[in-house]
């Protein structure tokens, strides 16, 4: 008979595949070909070198997970190398980007909402309360359990591969009927290093999210087996999508549309097929969105778990409801991503966006440089064993995926480099604050000081 722990483990290969793709692939690739059209063909370079690391850091995830099954995703694996205090600042980081992330999905879905609701653009109030719906509605779904927002995850995420398909189809459409076309607007960007740096973060944000199938690592069904699986193949799935629809508008529509197009794909489909498609992006733009806000509810709730269980949040964190969920993580997070959208509701979108990228980009790199450093001292202190070739292969990408991380750190700039030590530094005072007052024998169960606890540091 299937013990207790084995019936919460309901996230397959499908399913965590799924979170990949689906957390990865949200409202931000309907405007990428835009953002990279001011780099030419140096996107394309930066795209290469970008989808290089991501697989690199795939490599790691997934060896990671094959070599600790049972451990609770990347806390645990940065817990084991580098002690409590570094893996909480990391965690730390990546958790407030993920609710802000949330809240900034919410905004970009309201605002395409707006096609088949006019109202939206008239009453002030109105866009605040539907984003704050969304955010609570997706709360409530999965308050309902994993098992619904995995079934949830695998519908949209078939959903929103239908337009990049689309794009993809068109493309080879023409490449067979009218081949000229893809050389009647190659941009004349030179190759510029700086230029491909610039062009490499961008593309970098597209491919945050190749991470999710770690997270819930206890909800998985054997970890072990899945969560390689699912995290190479999302990845490489991507990859692919997003080095097709960005090539495919960038050789066929001249630069300078491009780079003043809001809507990308829109245009593409209103170039080839004739006018009337803004309503069906405008569709698949919220069906994309939603999805994505499905996905990072779950890991919101899942991260805020992991962390009461570690002692670095309260305990009653991680206290589940009669579906096993956090009932109190999803509260506490909702809560937190509907501060954010108040706050930033009444910006243009591009504004949003831009602070997205620069804040979820800086806050996401330490925890895949944290990823990537574990392998190799874990390695050293022999706590890391592979067979055969496979221990190499191992090593080689963590090396390359830790030297493609620090890369990305020098391109993004000085400004989003403050923004990860700003919030990594935020996060200090609560995490020794909290161990401070259990070190002191506080206990989250009876809400009483007790004996003091002696705690590892």
């Amino acid at each position: 008979m299937p013990t207790s722990a084995d019936s919460t483990r309901v996230l397959g290969f499908w399913a965590c595949t799924a979170l990949v793709v689906g957390n990865t692939i949200g409202v931000g690739i309907f405007v990428m070909p835009a953002a990279l059209a001011p780099y030419g063909l140096n996107a394309l370079t930066a795209w290469l070198i970008t989808v290089l690391g991501c697989v690199f850091l795939a490599v790691v995830f997934a060896g990671l997970a094959r070599a600790f099954p049972l451990d609770e995703g990347p806390y645990a694996y940065t817990q084991r190398a580098f002690g409590k205090g570094v893996a909480f600042t990391v965690l730390w980081c990546y958790w407030v980007a993920t609710w802000v992330t949330n809240a900034v999905i919410a905004i970009g879905v309201v605002g395409y909402l707006s096609v088949f609701v006019p109202a939206l653009n008239s009453n002030p109030w109105l866009p605040p309360l539907a984003g704050l719906s969304l955010v609570w509605l997706f709360v409530l779904i999965n308050l309902r359990g994993v098992r619904v927002v995995a079934w949830m995850q695998v519908l949209m995420t078939v959903l929103k591969l239908l337009p990049q398909v689309g794009i993809i189809l068109l493309g080879l459409r023409e490449l067979v009927l009218h081949p000229a076309a893809y050389v009647a607007h190659v941009p004349p960007n030179p190759a510029a290093v700086s230029e491909v740096l610039r062009a490499s973060t961008i593309a970098l944000f597209a491919m945050l999210g190749i991470e999710c199938a770690m997270i819930p690592a206890d909800r998985v069904r054997d970890p072990a087996r899945t969560i390689p699986r699912a995290t190479l193949t999302g990845t490489l799935l991507v990859a692919l999508i997003y080095m097709c629809v960005s090539v495919v508008p960038m050789l066929l529509i001249p630069q300078p549309e491009l780079i003043a197009s809001n809507a990308p794909f829109a245009d593409l489909f209103s170039r080839l097929l004739g006018g009337g498609y803004g309503r069906w992006v405008a569709a698949f733009v919220i069906i994309s969105g939603l999805g994505a806000l499905n996905g990072w509810t779950l890991i919101l709730g899942q991260l805020t778990q992991t962390l009461a269980k570690h002692g670095s949040f309260p305990a009653a964190l991680g206290k589940v409801n009669t579906h096993a969920a956090p009932a109190r993580a999803f509260v506490l997070t909702g809560a937190a991503a509907s501060l954010m959208l108040l706050m930033n509701y009444n910006q243009s979108m591009a504004g949003t966006f831009t602070f997205l990228s620069v804040v979820v980009t800086a806050a996401n790199l330490p925890l895949y440089i944290a990823c990537s450093l574990a392998v190799l001292v874990l390695w050293r202190r022999g706590e890391l064993v592979l067979p055969g070739s496979r221990a190499w292969t191992w090593f080689a990408a963590a090396l390359l995926a830790t030297g493609y991380c620090i890369g990305v750190f020098i391109g993004v700039g000085t400004k989003s480099l403050l923004w990860a030590i700003a919030l990594g530094a935020a996060g200090v005072p609560v995490h020794l604050w909290y161990r401070r007052r259990r070190a002191n024998g506080w206990s989250d169960s009876t809400g009483r000081y007790s004996m003091a606890i002696r705690e590892e540091p």
